[in-house]
């Protein structure tokens, strides 16, 4: 049962990678990638813990968690400024943007 949980939270580290490498255009599914990819994490460490029957796993989870909810309202917050000003939340349409 814990390679099965740690294999399906592997799957989800790869989705959220895949999602960041071949999502170019819109910032808000960047954003669902990165922060599906801090939640794999997070359960890696939850899973860890309970398999090696420590509570530093648990502990750094919910710090962990804390910074990525800050984080996403953060991105969040600015993803609707972006949008008020520009109109659109496309990446590849503002030439600042392209890199």
């Amino acid at each position: 049962m814990f390679l099965l949980q740690l294999s399906v939270n592997f799957f989800l580290f790869l989705l959220s990678i895949f999602g960041l490498v071949f999502n170019y255009r819109s910032i808000l599914i960047s954003l669902i990638c990165i922060e599906l990819m801090l939640l794999s994490v997070n359960l890696n460490f939850l899973i860890l813990s309970a398999y090696l029957d420590d509570i530093y796993g648990q502990l750094f989870s919910i710090s962990l968690l804390s910074v990525a909810a800050a984080e996403s309202s953060i991105g969040l917050a600015i993803i609707i400024t972006y949008y008020r000003i520009i109109g659109n939340i496309f990446l590849n349409q503002d030439p600042i943007l392209r890199g």
